[in-house]
């Protein structure tokens, strides 16, 4: 099923997919879901795009004639448009370093406490990238809608993106998402229509030759392979926002649950996170100094005020440092930091024998981490956000492992 001229397509089967890179930590083959490894996560401050969160719902779409390939823009507006992308990089270009890190990120060990459906997901779901695009909110002024705008004339108040790739969950349509209005066409809210990725032109895994990159909110929004954008009356009603992605209690279970009742997951001061990646779940290490590195992030745009570690059970806490940029130092709200990006942190603790680390974060709105997975559970393990544990057993003596 070709979507549109054929210049953009998504196959109906996965034999065209993209290569990747061999230390990528597969979850899932076809569709393709991969983390990388905790220590190949946190080495650098943007994270290569190999290594990036690879979340997909079906074949990798591929492109067939860039110069016929085109967005189409239309819904509750009056000047409905097709957008080529030399339309789109005749618009200002932004670069805005941000996190994108998808809602199951750490659905594993939420399985562990009672099972959960989804992907199984570590700690590394996610990713911290520098991408390259129009704002949003100059796409949709290009066709008559003004900055700021809450409501067309005409009724609009959600701004939905459609993909063409072919999602079981949609029946074999394309993935979709939409958010509000007033959110898309706020030019501080550097929502873009993105075709580069650290400095380079989208690949294929990550959406060339156009995307969606919402900022600040679960990763489920910003929606690859761009193919329409569309003012609507109501949010989105594809599967994945209203049959997916939302949080439910612990008592809800498959048997009881009502989709309707929960409004589809957007900000995410609950998808604030921490974790270590310089450690595995367990660790046999020699006693004395062990580094502990890994990274913070809030949702909104919040900053990150304290990364705190604790080896005693959470009885007492210290401060680790926090880090964007190399070199240069990091100040939670500060016009020099990237307010849509993580922070890594790191520290050193001397450590005499067995001992569990423990992290949590705080950000600048003083959200802290819940202490434990029990009471955030849901069914579909999304937004586990509880405080991160790691253990080390000491061996006294190497030759006994020999």
């Amino acid at each position: 099923m070709a979507m549109r001229q054929g210049a953009l397509r998504g196959p109906s089967d996965y034999s065209q997919e993209p290569t990747r890179h061999p230390s990528l930590r597969i979850n899932a083959k076809e569709p393709f879901n991969a983390e990388a490894t905790r220590q190949d996560l946190v080495a650098s401050y943007i994270t290569p795009v190999d290594l990036f969160l690879k979340r997909n719902h079906g074949p990798i779409p591929i492109l067939h004639d860039i110069d016929s390939y085109y967005v189409t823009v239309a819904g509750l507006i009056e000047r409905p448009a097709k957008l080529y992308l030399n339309d789109i990089k005749k618009l200002p270009k932004y670069n805005v370093t941000a996190t994108l890190q998808c809602a199951g990120n750490r659905r594993t060990e939420m399985s562990k406490s009672r099972k959960v459906r989804g992907v199984g997901w570590d700690v590394c779901a996610l990713g911290n990238a520098t991408w390259g695009g129009a704002k949003l909110s100059d796409v949709l002024q290009l066709i008559g809608v003004p900055y700021h705008t809450e409501v067309t004339p005409s009724g609009g108040k959600h701004v939905e993106f459609t993909s063409v790739d072919q999602c079981p969950e949609e029946k074999g349509g394309p993935y979709k998402a939409s958010i509000p209005l007033g959110h898309a066409t706020n030019p501080a809210a550097d929502v873009l229509v993105a075709y580069e990725m650290n400095g380079e032109v989208l690949k294929r895994d990550h959406g060339y030759p156009l995307r969606v990159v919402v900022p600040g909110v679960i990763g489920a929004r910003s929606v690859k392979w761009l193919d329409r954008i569309d003012i609507i009356e109501e949010e989105c009603q594809g599967f994945f926002m209203q049959k997916d992605y939302k949080m439910f209690p612990p008592s809800v279970d498959w048997d009881n649950i009502v989709w309707s009742t929960r409004k589809p997951q957007m900000d995410y001061p609950v998808q604030f996170q921490s974790a270590i990646c310089s450690l595995e779940d367990t660790n046999a290490i020699i006693p004395g100094e062990v580094t502990v590195t890994g990274y913070a992030l809030s949702g909104g745009g919040r900053g990150i005020e304290r990364v705190d570690i604790s080896t005693d059970g959470g009885k007492t806490w210290f401060g680790a440092v926090r880090y964007q940029k190399e070199g240069a130092p990091y100040v939670a709200g500060d016009i020099s930091s990237d307010k849509w990006a993580w922070v890594l942190f790191k520290t050193v603790i001397d450590v005499k024998g067995d001992t569990e680390v423990i992290v949590k974060a705080v950000d600048s709105s003083a959200n802290v981490q819940p202490e434990s997975v029990e009471t955030i559970w849901n069914l579909r393990g999304i937004l586990n956000t509880c405080w991160h544990r790691v253990r080390l057993l000491t061996i006294h003596n190497l030759r006994s492992l020999l």
